[in-house]
């Protein structure tokens, strides 16, 4: 009988002889470098809506050092128009309703080898991965099912050429691959990542069928939530191990303030040592020295180069010429993002000389308030609804500080930006902001959502503006902080490793 990735410690699950694993390669295969296959519905080469897009474009690539990595992601059109001629590697066939799509395969300039799945209907359409202005597709259920089945098969070697020997998986987008695996009685070692638990993939019972999904697997030690099929419990039922991205939000969610209704899971996984906070990273563009976006490129005691990327962003939004301290907000304007906290603080910012700036889209209230907002002070706070890639980077770079007062934080990207940009975070104490900014270091945090606790470290940043030797020191504490990806593509290494079992680990180290 052979098994896959235990060691003697652990439980033993056989392979089954349909499993193309079982097979003479298997001893051959140790010894090379371990396949994992990264998961996503979004990747900042082609598509992002958040954080996760940026983690797909730079995690899989950071670990390439020690694993054999492909990226799986679906042939939305914006991949389309990047790749125009995608060769097809592999044909994937339908399962109940889920429909049938073929595989490509290609490769970025800088050698990552991205699995592509073509199907127009599914992927190529307007809007975001997930919706257009009408709200969600209503046939979100089958896409990811799609996405989450692939990555099953392709662990089970419909590319002829390579298969996975680990799955990662990323949000509930790809979460029931481990289910679609257990499901047919075999095991392969996963990793589900949640970004935002928040989010879980939620769809009727009677969904159940069109996506395969077995009767028996819809109670509590399955895919069943509260009534309804979902995606995000299956893979954190089904999976090796569950991370998320960073420690203290791995604390928080298994709370029942903040676990989603999942917290009583989450224990469970944690008490087994099968749940990790892993902080994010960002990669080596986010640099003052050497950023092309950039007005004017700076490094660390040019502070007559962060002045002229002010001067720059003032000019952009029309304020008037100041010598005050400058805010940024560069976020989604969702409720999430404390951003009515931050409406509220400008009346506080602008009484005391300062000046706001905004680049960002969400809610409609809020873009409208912060609008409204802007034509109460122009002369001291700018609006510009949407995304701009080079501009975000000059409003880190031009900033004093950065308002971030988010109720919750998985883990957060622009508080990290900012510090690189010798912009100091003002943050609430919560999920990856906890982990990133050290009061009174590298930026200021408070303890609570409330409107005081926030105006009171504002007023704390701008008394520190007034101090220029400690706004200094800050700003050096801030731009010397190392956010970069190594840290965290050792901490999955480690993880992968615990999934694959020792004695496959040892070999492959070896090797």
């Amino acid at each position: 009988m052979a098994f896959w990735g235990c060691s003697d410690g652990e439980s033993r699950v056989p392979l089954h002889e349909h499993d193309p694993r079982y097979d003479s390669e298997l001893d051959q295969r140790t010894s090379l470098q371990p396949r994992v296959l990264f998961a996503t519905p979004e990747m900042a080469d082609f598509v992002k809506t958040g954080g996760l897009g940026e983690v797909a474009g730079a995690l899989p690539r950071a670990l390439r050092r020690n694993f054999d990595v492909r990226v799986l992601i679906p042939g939305y059109r914006q991949v389309r128009a990047a790749y125009p001629d995608i060769p097809i590697v592999g044909r994937l066939d339908g399962f109940a309703q889920v429909p049938a799509c073929d595989l490509g395969l290609v490769e970025t300039e800088d050698g990552l080898s991205i699995y592509v799945l073509l199907n127009a209907d599914l992927f190529e359409r307007e809007g975001t991965p997930y919706g257009d202005a009408g709200g969600d597709f209503c046939d979100n259920d089958l896409r990811f099912a799609r996405l989450s089945l692939a990555a099953a098969e392709i662990a089970l070697g419909r590319d002829p050429a390579w298969r996975a020997d680990l799955l990662h998986l990323n949000d509930w987008q790809a979460a029931l691959a481990p289910a679609y695996l257990a499901w047919r009685g075999i095991r392969v070692p996963s990793v589900l990542t949640i970004h935002n638990l928040a989010y879980q993939g939620l769809f009727p019972q009677g969904n159940l069928g069109r996506l395969g999904v077995p009767d028996h697997a819809f109670q509590m030690n399955g895919v069943e939530f509260y009534g309804q099929l979902s995606f995000l419990k299956a893979g954190l039922f089904y999976s090796s191990f569950v991370t998320t991205v960073s420690e203290t939000y791995a604390r928080e969610i298994q709370t029942p303030e903040m676990g989603c209704g999942l917290d009583g899971l989450l224990r469970t996984r944690a008490a087994q040592g099968r749940l990790a906070g892993i902080l994010n990273g960002i990669d080596e563009s986010w640099d003052p020295r050497t950023d092309p976006h950039l007005a004017t490129r700076f490094e660390m005691d040019d502070w007559k180069g962060k002045r002229a990327n002010a001067e720059a962003v003032r000019q952009h939004f029309g304020l008037s010429v100041s010598r005050g301290p400058l805010f940024a907000i560069v976020s989604r304007l969702v409720h999430q993002k404390g951003i009515d906290l931050s409406i509220q603080a400008a009346e506080t910012i602008v009484a005391e000389g300062g000046q706001m700036v905004v680049i960002g889209q969400g809610e409609g209230r809020f873009e409208n308030a912060l609008r409204s907002l802007a034509r109460k002070h122009p002369d001291s706070v700018g609006v510009q609804v949407g995304f701009a890639e080079d501009q975000a980077r000059r409003m880190f770079a031009g900033s004093d500080f950065l308002l971030m007062p988010s109720r919750f934080e998985p883990c957060g990207l622009a508080q990290m930006y900012a510090q690189r940009f010798g912009s100091l975070p003002i943050v609430r104490r919560t999920g990856g902001l906890a982990d990133t900014v050290e009061d009174g270091v590298t930026g200021f945090t408070f303890a609570d959502g409330a409107d005081t606790g926030f105006v009171g470290a504002v007023r704390r940043a701008l008394d520190t503006f007034g101090q220029k030797k400690r706004l200094n020191a800050m700003r050096r504490q801030a731009m010397s902080r190392d956010f970069g990806w190594g840290g965290a593509a050792e901490h999955y290494a480690a993880l992968y490793a615990r999934a694959f079992g020792n004695n496959a680990a040892q070999r492959w180290r070896a090797a």
